[in-house]
């Protein structure tokens, strides 16, 4: 039990330095915020719910992925080198995928309720 409790005291660590060491990650946050608030303003379905959950936690994963991928190169590698470079780049080009998923699920789960109140 105790070494369950010192995985998770990790883990949690390791969520806060993405957070706090980690500008993007601050606002992947307040766009996560942002969708669930305007979730509960539209009333989503649990369906709709359930793919924003999905999206949000990828998206912050991803990024906590990256974060974790720069610094193990910064670490490695003390100097420029095209690998490293190529790792990074990787990286961040996930998280613009997850990044661009989010803004297709967004404009599929809000479009359909915003479009009522615009027109």
């Amino acid at each position: 039990m105790k070494r369950l409790a010192v995985s998770f005291s990790c883990a949690l660590q390791g969520i806060y330095q993405s957070i706090a060491g980690a500008p993007n990650m601050r606002i992947h946050l307040l766009a996560a915020v942002s969708v669930v608030v305007l979730g509960y303003i539209v009333s989503l379905t649990r369906i709709e719910w359930a793919l924003l959950s999905l999206t949000v936690f990828m998206v912050l994963t991803a990024e906590t992925i990256n974060s974790a991928i720069e610094r193990t190169v910064d670490l490695a590698c003390q100097e420029r080198h095209a690998i490293a470079k190529l790792a990074k780049d990787l990286a961040a080009g996930a998280v613009l995928l997850t990044a661009l998923n989010a803004i297709v699920m967004a404009i599929l789960l809000f479009g359909p309720y915003l479009q009522r109140v615009i027109i």
